[in-house]
């Protein structure tokens, strides 16, 4: 339902022309990466502080008003849309770097700072923020999400990166978790709770961030396999290994030829691994030629180094934009994307079930993760004006999650909930999902906060 009157005029009070209610701002607020479609959202906020944000949550609390959190709306399960209407709260304006702090290792920024500005910031101290989704999202969005992506292999995912939060409660209550100590044994951990809430518990209008030292050495490369199977198994090789990655992915031939129609290169039309060392000159040594005689034990060949900045950044460059190259594969089609992630163990058969399942079901596509940590991801392409194309991929995309929890592993590793997934929810948590809701219910009574989204229906 539509935004009552009283609580526009109470909005715009607070907000003045940072209130929008134009057809061009809510329909910027209103599209997503894939094929999630909704309605676009009754009005659009954008606050520059925490108490413009505590200000928002009463008055839309007060008034049984939506509030959906929104970064750089780069998430690919629909979780940014208003399916129930609201208002869009755009954190992209709270984007100042608070703090950097060298010797304690972290930094305190905004939600709407992104990755790749934050690490600009960073650059003269030697340290970074490592957790790299590909996109160049929100630090805030990150955390939402519980985001991980090509590093996860080497730093992990948002949730250890992350030391303490402020959050504003569905009710305009500020409260802070965490500290900068580098642990902690007390209470619940709310900072834990909050991240990979996926916006239904509270607003993040603050981080402590966890940084990292940038590498004395990097090296990269890419080696080209036979089969699908060769290559997923000399990742179950390399990380029962030991071996130190800071990355390795995998893009399966139909990935490799978008990217080769996309970026004008000119890799094999098979399966690759794109992998990375950092260290010491000598561990990123002993490193790669331990990678490199298992590769060879699995049938890799054609092995090509990326050693200069230039070299390295053009060679992740075809990970990082293959979901735009795939895309290219099938003009005007949309995306059905899903990721599941398994034992390490479990990794190869899976791999080459969901070939197969995409195979079966006639749909183009391809297959590519960070197959470090056992996530995997395709890319399933469809016609968006066609409701039987989109029902065929997603019933192969459930198929693959199914059968992920059938050898314990989870219905998303990386890619979250938000709408696309959470038929799924119950099948993975049982009993737990209801207790979601509780917690939900708990700190969000008037089920305003990402309506729609992550847990059991309230209402």
């Amino acid at each position: 339902m539509p935004i009552p009157d009283a609580a526009l005029s109470e909005l715009r009070e607070i907000l003045g022309d940072r209130l929008s209610t134009s057809t061009a701002d809510r329909e910027q607020h209103g599209g997503s990466e894939t094929f999630h479609r909704a309605p676009p959202p009754d009005a659009v906020a954008w606050p520059l502080t925490t108490a413009d944000v505590s200000a928002v949550l009463r008055v839309c609390n007060a008034h049984g008003v939506p509030v959906i959190g929104w970064g750089a709306g780069t998430s690919l399960e629909g979780h940014a849309l208003a399916v129930r209407g609201g208002v869009t709260l755009d954190l992209t304006r709270m984007d100042r770097v608070l703090e950097v702090r060298p010797g304690d290792m972290l930094a305190v920024v905004q939600p709407g700072v992104t990755r790749e500005a934050l690490n600009t910031e960073l650059r003269a101290t030697g340290l970074m923020f490592p957790i790299d989704p590909g996109a160049n999202a929100t630090i805030g969005g990150m955390a939402a999400t519980r985001a991980s992506g090509t590093t996860a292999v080497r730093y992990g995912t948002m949730r250890p990166n992350v030391l303490a939060l402020e959050v504003v409660l569905a009710d305009g209550r500020i409260i802070r978790t965490g500290s900068r100590a580098a642990k902690a044994s007390n209470g619940y951990d709310l900072t834990g709770l909050m991240i990979g809430s996926e916006g239904t518990l509270g607003i993040i209008t603050e981080l402590t961030l966890r940084l990292h030292g940038q590498p004395e050495e990097v090296a990269a490369g890419v080696c080209a396999f036979p089969t699908l199977e060769d290559a997923v198994e000399c990742v179950a090789m390399t990380m029962q290994a030991g071996i130190k990655m800071g990355r390795i992915e995998f893009m399966d031939p139909m990935a490799m030829k978008a990217v080769n129609q996309h970026l004008g290169s000119d890799y094999p039309e098979v399966p690759h691994l794109m992998v990375e060392f950092t260290g010491s000159p000598e561990s990123v040594r002993a490193d790669a030629e331990g990678f490199g005689a298992l590769a060879e034990e699995c049938h890799g060949q054609g092995f090509r180094w990326a050693t200069t900045q230039e070299e390295r950044s053009k060679l992740w460059a075809a990970r990082h934009q293959s979901y735009w190259a795939a895309l290219k594969l099938r003009p005007g089609a949309t995306g059905v994307v899903t990721d599941v992630c398994v034992p390490m163990t479990e990794l190869p058969a899976q791999v080459a079930a969901a070939a197969a399942d995409m195979e079966a079901a006639g749909l183009i596509g391809d297959i590519v993760g960070h197959v470090g940590d056992g996530n995997f991801h395709t890319l399933l392409l469809v016609d968006p004006d066609s409701p039987e194309e989109i029902a065929n991929a997603k019933a192969a995309a459930t198929r693959m999650a199914e059968r992920a929890l059938a050898v314990g592993g989870t219905i998303s590793g990386e890619h979250g909930i938000g709408i696309g997934k959470r038929s799924l929810m119950a099948a993975e948590h049982g009993e737990g999902w209801q207790v979601m809701a509780t917690i939900k219910r708990a700190l969000d009574p008037n089920n305003i906060l990402n309506p729609g989204k992550l847990v059991p229906d309230l209402n």
